[in-house]
């Protein structure tokens, strides 16, 4: 079997109040990508996982019995939920799994807050990175990490690819399947989605001046 036809095995960890479009824009996009193996990812495959709006799933593979995985997709959430995990307070579980598996996985990717439990991993250490607009600050409050400048939907430094707010995840996927599966790959899946987006308003975001939450 060669390098192309084996299963690319893409890990989204996920965790209480996190956010919903976080994890199912991009495992849409994934899904319609042949070879793609998308798994959802948690301490316990039994324990319902409820999203920051209240929608409820459950993982279907837990972190002890991942061994590898190709891509790691980490998702964003309520940062009451962040704090705790990125302070390294028990259950340790999410934290300690980013870190035993992010530096052996080919992709490390987030979308959203998910940059900033990367950071609190070390994940993102000498790279460019970004995050939702609103944590910018956040994000820059980690000396080791290089936030790039302006509110891109996304940015790529090496095999590091971090995401905007939430609907970003969308884009980033699409260019995820792009660098992993082509040109074409990816406009299928655009086309089978019909992902061409013409939201009523412009961009009118603004950086806040300091970080909404601490850890």
């Amino acid at each position: 079997m060669s390098d192309k036809d084996k299963p690319i095995v893409i890990g989204i960890p996920v965790y209480q109040q996190v956010d919903l479009l976080d994890v199912t824009g991009p495992h849409e996009v994934f899904k319609w990508v042949p070879g793609f193996e998308v798994r959802l990812l948690a301490a316990s495959t039994d324990t319902p996982i409820e999203t920051r709006d209240g929608f409820r799933f459950l993982a279907t593979h837990r972190f002890d019995d991942t061994k590898k995985l190709d891509v790691l997709w980490v998702p964003g959430g309520e940062p009451k939920a962040l704090a705790p995990i990125m302070s390294g307070q028990k259950p340790r579980d999410l934290l300690d799994f980013l870190i035993r598996i992010g530096p052996h996985s080919i992709w490390v990717c987030s979308v959203c807050e998910g940059a900033l439990l990367l950071a609190a991993a070390g994940l993102l250490n000498g790279y460019q990175a970004t995050t939702h607009w609103a944590f910018i600050p956040c994000l820059k409050s980690f000396d080791e990490i290089t936030v790039v400048k302006g509110l891109p939907r996304f940015h790529q430094d090496r095999n590091r690819l971090t995401g905007g707010g939430i609907s970003s995840g969308l884009d980033e996927s699409l260019h995820l399947v792009r660098l992993l599966r082509g040109d074409d790959a990816a406009r299928d899946v655009q086309r089978t989605t019909q992902y061409y987006p013409k939201p009523p308003f412009p961009n009118d975001l603004e950086i806040p001046a300091s970080c909404p939450f601490s850890w």
